[in-house]
């Protein structure tokens, strides 16, 4: 009877992979016939940047279609030459050995022995080296799978059907304008999903803020239809550990339907959404105020009280700010509210915050980390002052009775931008701003905003 219930057993599970299996085939294949795939002819999705999001997207798709060879083929690119530090080797080295499956895996590969002689420090390792057996340099706690990794960006991209944006936004310009090299043979645009959180500000010839999706259809030529945004409030480490989590991708119905259905994995729901640039705005504001989350923490001993005296005001002074940005800002406060509040627990921008404030980091050291990658705050505060201090965009001020620049009312962000980017005070600042007994009631700053017309559309380029 035990034998039986053993086979009974084992045959459910057999069932259930190759039913799973067959499911993941046949959602492959439709995503296929959408973008008009013949048979032979494979889906090429290609990574563009390696940090810790652009990794996991693409270690996901990797364990989840990379079996089906002959139909999709998955790869990332990152620059070649980027040397592993002796620390970070002996790291590496302990987490491979924390993993009995990791271990076994490299040893199968004829890949431990580097890692033993980087780690007795007889050898150096490169991120491209260590990303093709499964190892993010700015996660390196977080074993990935094997990936095929490219460093030549034409051998990458030129042929592509889907590029996922995994660079940061003060990188992607640049990156963007290199491949549109090699597109200018191309018939057909591919299909560009950027993960990347955050803007720059432009003024001329008005005020307005410019995205990476922007970034990328400027520098390619490629119409902004086939350039989505995937963004949502997760931690890139807890979705590859299969944490469930949710995102979204926004763009055009055309894209976004397919690719959320392609996407969507039982840990991992992606929903769609047709705002696509208010969206990838708001991604890059929350990770302004997770810095100054992150000074707090760090100033007041984890003080949950100050913490959320903090979180009071910089929630009003987003909510005021999307107020400008937004004809219909109560649709973005669910989501914007719950990216700022994962940020604020264990985002990058958070963590750089506290170590700022405790002295173990510097700002001369740059806003690009060892083993984090690149803080995309820094850059955002500058961009947010910069564009919400100009004249022509005034609001009345509640208590002076007269135009003042928007920024006047978003202290926050002000005291922010004195300690990053002008580095006038150091970052006790932003607990005397919090303490300032004339700073207004967090309430009035969403009163204000609620109670008037002050929606600017050409902010975010529209008319």
């Amino acid at each position: 009877m035990v034998g039986n219930i053993e086979v009974m057993t084992s045959s459910l599970f057999q069932n259930g992979s190759i039913s799973n299996h067959n499911s993941l085939e046949e959602k492959l294949d439709e995503f296929r016939r959408v973008l008009g795939k013949s048979d032979g002819d494979l889906l090429k999705i290609v990574g563009v940047g390696a940090g810790a999001w652009g990794s996991v997207f693409a270690a996901l798709l990797q364990d989840t279609y990379g079996k089906f060879r002959d139909k999709v083929q998955i790869r990332i690119w990152r620059r070649a030459g980027r040397a592993v530090d002796r620390e970070t080797a002996k790291l590496l080295f302990e987490v491979i050995n924390s993993r009995e499956d990791v271990l076994r895996r490299l040893i199968r590969r004829c890949a431990y022995l580097k890692y033993v002689e980087a780690r007795l420090g007889d050898r150096v390792l490169y991120a491209d080296e260590i990303l093709k057996d499964g190892f993010c340099l700015n996660m390196i706690d977080t074993p990935l799978s094997p990936m095929k990794v490219v460093t030549n960006l034409q051998e990458a991209v030129w042929d592509a059907d889907i590029v996922v944006n995994g660079v940061p936004s003060t990188e992607t310009r640049e990156v963007f304008e290199e491949i549109s090299n090699y597109w200018k043979e191309r018939i057909s645009p591919p299909i560009i999903v950027s993960l990347s959180k955050g803007i720059e500000a432009a003024l001329d010839p008005v005020p307005h803020i410019i995205t990476p999706t922007q970034m990328i259809s400027r520098a390619t030529g490629v119409p902004l239809e086939n350039i989505l945004y995937l963004g949502g409030p997760n931690i890139a480490s807890e979705i590859y550990n299969k944490e469930y989590a949710n995102a979204r991708i926004c763009g055009t119905e055309k894209w976004r339907v397919p690719l959320a259905k392609f996407l969507r994995q039982p840990h991992f729901i992606v929903w769609d959404n047709s705002d696509l640039v208010t969206h990838e705005v708001m991604g890059g504001l929350k990770n302004v105020y997770a810095i100054g989350a992150g000074m707090v923490a760090a100033l007041t001993n984890e003080s949950a009280t100050s913490k959320s005296v903090y979180f009071a005001h910089c929630t009003s002074e987003m909510i005021f700010i999307t107020h400008l940005l937004t004809k219909e800002p109560e649709k973005l406060a669910g989501p914007l509210l719950a990216d700022t509040y994962v940020t604020l627990l264990k985002g990058r921008n958070a963590w750089y915050g506290q170590m700022i404030a405790k002295g173990e980091l510097s700002l001369d050291m740059g806003d690009s980390i060892s083993g984090k990658g690149m803080i995309q705050g820094v850059s955002a505060v500058g961009a947010f002052f910069e564009l919400l201090s100009q004249s022509s965009l005034s609001v009345l001020h509640p208590n002076e009775k007269k135009p003042v620049a928007p920024v006047e009312l978003c202290p926050i962000l002000k005291t922010l931008y004195k300690i990053l980017i002008k580095r006038e005070q150091g970052p006790r600042a932003i607990l005397q701003a919090l303490r300032d007994e004339n700073l207004n009631d967090p309430r009035e700053r969403i009163e204000i905003a609620q109670s008037h017309a002050f929606y600017k559309p050409s902010l975010l380029g529209q008319p």
